[in-house]
């Protein structure tokens, strides 16, 4: 009831964020932007990862959701992954048709909610998986004149041909936050920070979204978000940032793996030096991806998490997949499920019915 009366308050004082007023010049990736923009004034979102497929105890039934049953509401965001249909596979790295990750993601928009993408193709040189770090020729190689750069070409097509069918009721094409390349600043993907140059990284954004912008994907909104490492700073941080010509999005990708006393003092650290990046440079900033695997801890989502995003209050928090060998959000039955309606029913935090009004 408090979170209700509190936010119908805001509702009735400030321009409704759901349904911005986007001029017929307004490309859909300005549009979201705006919207990003003002929900952040409200508060943070959460969002899930590949939250319609499958959940700790499910696998691909319609109509659920781990989230939506534990707290009777969808996450405002949903993240969805395409690495795969680079090699025109019926299914994604996760096992999930691409029909059905149209048809959800479609379904997420029309609802009001908003949609993210990543993507993790295989290792063009090797043929290996994303994670196949043997080689650091391989971006070397798909740049202009390299010797993959034409099978990348028909790469880029698949991906941008996928992307294009992604479009509402109307026919208009869903705006939609694209993350490519993430976590660039450690070394466990082929485009990472031991398997490129910073130019060589450089020419792989560019070579992508130069790809798509010529090809008028007005609808997307690029995000850039590098691993935390607990020492993020500003000098560091700009050597592989494509540019503000090319980001409209700051993240993080933030997950606890270690002690809760090192990834409190990591991410405080680095989300302060992201936030303060984005800030400076008229740009949004989220946790792209953050969890706590299995979510041992029964108050982790208040105790742990929460504090840190009521400081910096980024524009969404992201958390990963629930696949049953691994899981970072709960059901109604997980350990932490109490706590996670805790953190929903907090006024600041942003599920799918808090955008919409």
């Amino acid at each position: 009831m408090a979170k209700f009366f509190i936010m119908a308050m805001i509702a009735a004082t400030m321009v409704s964020c759901s349904s911005p007023k986007a001029t017929t010049s307004e490309t859909g990736a300005e549009s979201l932007f705006k919207r990003l923009e003002s929900i952040q004034q409200k508060g943070y979102m959460y969002g899930h990862q590949d939250d319609p497929f499958y959940g700790l105890t499910w696998e691909w039934d319609e109509n659920r959701s781990d989230v939506l049953e534990t707290v009777g509401d969808y996450p405002a965001i949903m993240g969805f992954e395409l690495g795969g249909i680079e090699m025109g596979d019926e299914k994604s790295l996760d096992s999930v048709p691409f029909n059905r990750i149209r048809k959800e993601l479609i379904a997420h928009h029309e609802r009001g909610g908003i949609v993210t993408i990543s993507w993790h193709p295989r290792n063009p040189l090797t043929g290996g998986t994303a994670w196949d770090v043997d080689n650091n020729q391989v971006v070397k190689s798909i740049l202009p004149d390299g010797s993959e750069h034409e099978k990348f070409e028909l790469w880029m097509k698949r991906l941008g041909d996928f992307i294009a069918s992604l479009k509402d009721k109307d026919g208009k094409p869903i705006p939609i936050i694209f993350r490519p390349w993430h976590e660039n600043n450690g070394s466990w993907f082929w485009w990472g920070q031991k398997l490129c140059t910073d130019e060589e990284f450089h020419g792989l954004w560019n070579m992508l979204q130069d790809n798509f912008n010529n090809h008028e994907f007005t609808n997307l909104l690029w995000s850039y978000s590098p691993n935390i490492t607990g020492s993020i700073s500003e000098e560091e941080f700009l050597k592989r940032y494509p540019g503000n010509d090319r980001v409209s999005l700051i993240g993080l990708d933030a997950y606890q793996w270690g002690t809760e006393e090192d990834f409190v003092k990591q991410l405080s650290s680095d989300i302060n030096a992201i936030s303060s990046i984005a800030k400076k440079n008229n740009k949004l900033y989220a946790l792209t991806e953050c969890g706590y695997k299995n979510i041992p801890d029964s108050t982790w989502w208040t105790r742990v998490l929460k504090p840190i995003l009521d400081q910096y209050h980024p524009c969404y928090f992201l958390t990963w997949r629930n696949a049953k060998h691994e899981y970072f959000a709960p059901n109604p039955k997980q350990v932490s499920a109490a706590d996670f309606k805790k953190l929903y029913e907090a006024d600041n935090t942003l599920f799918l019915k808090d955008i919409n009004k």
